[in-house]
Formats: C-alpha cells, sequence, structure tokens
C-alpha cells in the first residue's frame, strides 16, 4: 500500500464541494516545462483568472501598459484607473486632451515618425505607458502592437524602476480596439498578440480579457512561449 497521500487544495470537504460545472466559466491550465530548473530565457506571464485594475490599486506594478486615443476613452483602461487612484492630477479629459495636442503636434513637427507613439500618464504610484492609436483609424493591428512595444520595451530596459510591468491584451477592448488584418471586423489570436509583444522585447505580464476565462475545453498555458511540442502538434506529431 502506497504512503503516498493525494494532493488537496481545499481545508474539509472542500475539494469534493468545489467541482466545476459544465455551466460555470473554466479555464484548463497545462503546466510546462521543469519547475526544477531555470530556463533563463526572456518570457512573458499570462495572469489567467486575475483582475488586472484590482491588482493595480493595490500596488502589485510600478508600470502598465494599455492603448488611448485623442477623441475619447471613457470606456477603456485608462479612464478607470484615472477613477480608482484619486492622488492622480490627471483627470480622464485632461489625458484625452493631452492625447489631442500631442497628435496635433507630431502632425506638424513629426510627420515621417512610425506610429504609434507612447504617450505617459505618471499617478505617481502608477506610470500608465499608453499606445496612441494612429491617426485616422478606430483600431489598432498587429502591426501597431509590435510597433508600440518595441519602443515600451526600449523605455523598459534598465529601469528597474519602473518594474514590474504589466499590459493589457487588447483584446475585447472598447475604447481601444485591436483588429485582424484578415478580417478588420473581428480580432487576432491572444497568441498572435504574444508573439508580436515578444518579437518586440517585452518581458513583463499580460491580462487576458474575461472573456478568456471560458476557453475550457481548450488547454492553456501559463507564460509565452509557449512548449515546442505545440507547434510539434500543428506539424502532426505527437
Amino acid at each position: 500500500m502506497s504512503d503516498h497521500q493525494p494532493f488537496r487544495v481545499y481545508k474539509g470537504d472542500g475539494d469534493r464541494l468545489v467541482e466545476a460545472s459544465k455551466e460555470s466559466p473554466q479555464c484548463v491550465m497545462l503546466p510546462a516545462g521543469d519547475p526544477r530548473t531555470v530556463r533563463g530565457v526572456r518570457r512573458i506571464r499570462i495572469q489567467w483568472g486575475q483582475h488586472l485594475l484590482e491588482d493595480l490599486v493595490d500596488g502589485r506594478y510600478r508600470t502598465v501598459i494599455c492603448g488611448v486615443n485623442d477623441v475619447d476613452n471613457e470606456r477603456g483602461i485608462l479612464g478607470e484607473l484615472l477613477k480608482l487612484i484619486p492622488t492622480s492630477q490627471w483627470t480622464l479629459a485632461s489625458a484625452t486632451s493631452y492625447a489631442k495636442m500631442f497628435r496635433e503636434s507630431v502632425s506638424v513637427h513629426a510627420k515621417e515618425d512610425r506610429e504609434p507613439y507612447i504617450l505617459k500618464f505618471d499617478l505617481d504610484r502608477l506610470l500608465i505607458l499608453a499606445l496612441l492609436r494612429p491617426a485616422g483609424r478606430d483600431h489598432f493591428t498587429l502591426e501597431d502592437i509590435y510597433r508600440g512595444f518595441r519602443t515600451v520595451s526600449k523605455m523598459l530596459e534598465g529601469r528597474r524602476e519602473r518594474q514590474p510591468v504589466a499590459t493589457i491584451s487588447f483584446l475585447g477592448a472598447k475604447s481601444n480596439r485591436l483588429a485582424s488584418s484578415k478580417t478588420p471586423d473581428g480580432e487576432p489570436s491572444l497568441e498572435s498578440i504574444l508573439d508580436a509583444m515578444h518579437q518586440a522585447g517585452y518581458e513583463g505580464d499580460l491580462y487576458p480579457p474575461a472573456s478568456a476565462w471560458e476557453v475550457a475545453p481548450t488547454s492553456v498555458f501559463a507564460s509565452y512561449p509557449f512548449p515546442e511540442s505545440l507547434e510539434r502538434m500543428r506539424e502532426g506529431s505527437s
């Protein structure tokens, strides 16, 4: 008879009582890699099931990356943060006005610059690095994400006071949505976004949208790059 006891999560009868029903939101996470070794590679942690706004207000991050436009940010995370952090001198109106002023300035003095630009909003205990949505468009593209995060990565490099850092996924956004080049009315995959950010040099945390908490039975991983076994499966091998 084995002396090995099964791992328990909860006290008492909790493990038996807390069983996910088919109706409840589910996210099946797969472990990857050997936890006893350090890979030493740049990666993006994916914060499945975590609440970004709550973690930001609790002070878990020094920097957050999101989007901004020069028209209306009321339904975006920027607007939510300005409401939740009262010590900031920024308001939703002043942040949008600043984006508009910046847009008008670069249209005169930096016409040849490649967008998107990164605007900084210092809320004292939290620094917001916001990708300014390109002029003449109501959405971001994966190319915008790559270019923007390439600049963001340079702004974070060697700046320990700006760590730790988190970013939104840009999926499910209301004020600054992300569109697929193949289907402008649709969105790219989360993997495509992670790949663009990673290739741009980003290393930090990413918060998927709440809709991603209901992707079961599709399994997910806790960090990116994903394990090589996924690519082998796509190529037809196990």
